[in-house]
Protein backbone atom coordinates (compact mmCIF):
# COMPACT_ATOMS: atom_id res chain seq x y z
CA UNK A 1 0.00 0.00 0.00
CA UNK A 2 1.35 3.37 -1.00
CA UNK A 3 -1.53 5.55 0.19
CA UNK A 4 -4.27 5.18 2.81
CA UNK A 5 -7.43 7.28 2.85
CA UNK A 6 -9.63 7.23 5.94
CA UNK A 7 -13.16 8.48 5.20
CA UNK A 8 -15.75 8.86 7.92
CA UNK A 9 -19.32 8.30 6.77
CA UNK A 10 -21.42 11.35 5.96
CA UNK A 11 -23.86 12.98 8.36
CA UNK A 12 -26.44 10.38 9.34
CA UNK A 13 -30.07 10.52 10.45
CA UNK A 14 -30.37 10.46 14.25
CA UNK A 15 -32.56 7.32 14.19
CA UNK A 16 -33.48 4.45 11.90
CA UNK A 17 -36.86 2.90 11.20
CA UNK A 18 -35.67 -0.27 12.95
CA UNK A 19 -34.32 1.64 15.94
CA UNK A 20 -30.89 0.09 15.34
CA UNK A 21 -27.77 2.24 14.98
CA UNK A 22 -26.50 -0.10 12.26
CA UNK A 23 -29.50 0.80 10.06
CA UNK A 24 -29.17 4.58 10.28
CA UNK A 25 -29.11 6.13 6.81
CA UNK A 26 -27.49 9.32 5.57
CA UNK A 27 -29.24 12.60 6.18
CA UNK A 28 -29.71 14.75 3.06
CA UNK A 29 -26.65 16.79 4.10
CA UNK A 30 -24.66 13.56 4.41
CA UNK A 31 -25.56 12.55 0.87
CA UNK A 32 -24.27 15.88 -0.45
CA UNK A 33 -21.13 15.83 1.73
CA UNK A 34 -20.25 12.30 0.68
CA UNK A 35 -20.52 13.10 -3.02
CA UNK A 36 -18.52 16.29 -2.50
CA UNK A 37 -15.66 14.62 -0.62
CA UNK A 38 -15.40 11.92 -3.28
CA UNK A 39 -15.27 14.52 -6.04
CA UNK A 40 -12.71 16.59 -4.12
CA UNK A 41 -10.43 13.62 -3.50
CA UNK A 42 -10.66 12.62 -7.17
CA UNK A 43 -9.93 16.21 -8.27
CA UNK A 44 -6.76 16.11 -6.16
CA UNK A 45 -5.64 12.93 -7.91
CA UNK A 46 -6.41 10.45 -5.15
CA UNK A 47 -7.65 7.26 -6.81
CA UNK A 48 -8.31 4.28 -4.54
CA UNK A 49 -7.76 0.82 -5.95
CA UNK A 50 -9.72 -0.84 -3.14
CA UNK A 51 -12.50 0.49 -0.92
CA UNK A 52 -13.06 -1.23 2.41
CA UNK A 53 -16.57 -0.26 3.48
CA UNK A 54 -18.30 -1.00 6.77
CA UNK A 55 -21.53 -2.94 6.33
CA UNK A 56 -23.61 -0.30 8.15
CA UNK A 57 -26.25 1.51 6.07
CA UNK A 58 -24.67 4.98 6.41
CA UNK A 59 -21.21 3.81 5.28
CA UNK A 60 -22.69 1.92 2.34
CA UNK A 61 -24.56 5.06 1.27
CA UNK A 62 -21.46 7.19 1.79
CA UNK A 63 -19.51 4.95 -0.58
CA UNK A 64 -22.29 4.99 -3.17
CA UNK A 65 -22.02 8.79 -3.23
CA UNK A 66 -18.23 9.18 -2.83
CA UNK A 67 -17.42 6.10 -4.90
CA UNK A 68 -19.11 7.56 -7.95
CA UNK A 69 -15.87 9.53 -8.39
CA UNK A 70 -13.89 6.25 -8.37
CA UNK A 71 -15.60 3.89 -10.82
CA UNK A 72 -12.57 1.60 -11.05
CA UNK A 73 -12.18 0.98 -7.31
CA UNK A 74 -12.90 -2.53 -6.10
CA UNK A 75 -15.46 -2.41 -3.27
CA UNK A 76 -15.18 -4.83 -0.36
CA UNK A 77 -17.85 -4.73 2.33
CA UNK A 78 -16.20 -5.57 5.65
CA UNK A 79 -18.59 -6.24 8.51
CA UNK A 80 -15.78 -6.05 11.05
CA UNK A 81 -15.32 -2.33 10.32
CA UNK A 82 -18.55 -1.56 12.19
CA UNK A 83 -17.36 -0.64 15.72
CA UNK A 84 -13.74 -1.37 14.71
CA UNK A 85 -10.99 0.16 16.79
CA UNK A 86 -7.91 1.82 15.29
CA UNK A 87 -5.92 -1.43 15.28
CA UNK A 88 -8.64 -3.36 13.47
CA UNK A 89 -9.01 -0.63 10.84
CA UNK A 90 -5.27 -0.54 10.31
CA UNK A 91 -5.00 -4.31 10.03
CA UNK A 92 -7.80 -4.47 7.45
CA UNK A 93 -6.16 -1.68 5.41
CA UNK A 94 -2.73 -3.32 5.55
CA UNK A 95 -4.15 -6.67 4.42
CA UNK A 96 -5.96 -5.03 1.49
CA UNK A 97 -2.85 -2.99 0.74
CA UNK A 98 -0.78 -6.06 -0.04
CA UNK A 99 -2.42 -6.08 -3.46
CA UNK A 100 -3.37 -2.40 -3.88
CA UNK A 101 -1.53 0.88 -4.19
CA UNK A 102 -4.25 3.04 -2.62
CA UNK A 103 -6.77 1.83 -0.05
CA UNK A 104 -9.75 3.85 1.18
CA UNK A 105 -11.54 2.81 4.37
CA UNK A 106 -15.10 4.08 4.80
CA UNK A 107 -15.98 3.66 8.44
CA UNK A 108 -16.86 5.12 11.80
CA UNK A 109 -15.54 7.00 14.78
CA UNK A 110 -13.93 6.55 17.17
CA UNK A 111 -11.77 4.01 15.28
CA UNK A 112 -11.07 6.17 12.22
CA UNK A 113 -10.26 9.26 14.27
CA UNK A 114 -8.00 7.30 16.59
CA UNK A 115 -6.13 5.80 13.63
CA UNK A 116 -5.80 9.19 11.93
CA UNK A 117 -4.27 10.67 15.09
CA UNK A 118 -2.00 7.64 15.54
CA UNK A 119 -0.73 7.93 11.96
CA UNK A 120 -0.19 11.68 12.31
CA UNK A 121 1.90 11.07 15.43
CA UNK A 122 3.87 8.25 13.79
CA UNK A 123 4.50 10.46 10.77
CA UNK A 124 5.76 13.35 12.93
CA UNK A 125 3.03 15.71 11.71
CA UNK A 126 2.99 19.23 13.17
CA UNK A 127 1.56 19.37 16.68
CA UNK A 128 -1.27 21.73 15.68
CA UNK A 129 -2.42 19.27 13.00
CA UNK A 130 -2.41 16.40 15.50
CA UNK A 131 -4.46 18.52 17.92
CA UNK A 132 -6.90 19.44 15.17
CA UNK A 133 -7.51 15.77 14.37
CA UNK A 134 -7.80 14.94 18.08
CA UNK A 135 -10.44 17.66 18.58
CA UNK A 136 -12.62 16.68 15.66
CA UNK A 137 -13.00 14.22 12.84
CA UNK A 138 -16.60 14.96 11.85
CA UNK A 139 -18.90 13.06 9.52
CA UNK A 140 -17.63 13.43 5.97
CA UNK A 141 -14.01 14.04 7.04
CA UNK A 142 -11.11 12.37 5.25
CA UNK A 143 -7.47 11.89 6.23
CA UNK A 144 -4.90 10.87 3.63
CA UNK A 145 -1.50 9.31 4.31
CA UNK A 146 1.39 8.24 2.13
CA UNK A 147 2.86 4.93 3.28
CA UNK A 148 6.53 4.26 2.58
CA UNK A 149 8.11 0.89 1.76
CA UNK A 150 8.67 0.24 5.48
CA UNK A 151 5.03 0.96 6.36
CA UNK A 152 5.74 4.40 7.85
CA UNK A 153 3.01 7.00 7.30
CA UNK A 154 3.38 10.62 6.31
CA UNK A 155 0.58 13.16 6.22
CA UNK A 156 -0.86 13.88 2.77
CA UNK A 157 -4.09 15.74 3.60
CA UNK A 158 -6.86 16.33 6.13
CA UNK A 159 -10.21 17.36 4.70
CA UNK A 160 -13.35 18.47 6.50
CA UNK A 161 -16.71 18.98 4.80
CA UNK A 162 -17.86 22.51 4.09
CA UNK A 163 -20.65 23.40 6.48
CA UNK A 164 -22.71 26.59 6.68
Amino acid sequence: MQRLILLRHGKAEPDSASGEDFDRRLAPRGVLESAAVGASLADMGFRPDVALVSSAARTQETWVQAGAAFPNAETRVVGELYHADAGQVRQAAEEAGRDAGTVIVVGHNPGLQELAVQLLIEGSAPRELIHQAQRKFPPGAAAVFLIDANGRPSFDGLFYPDRP
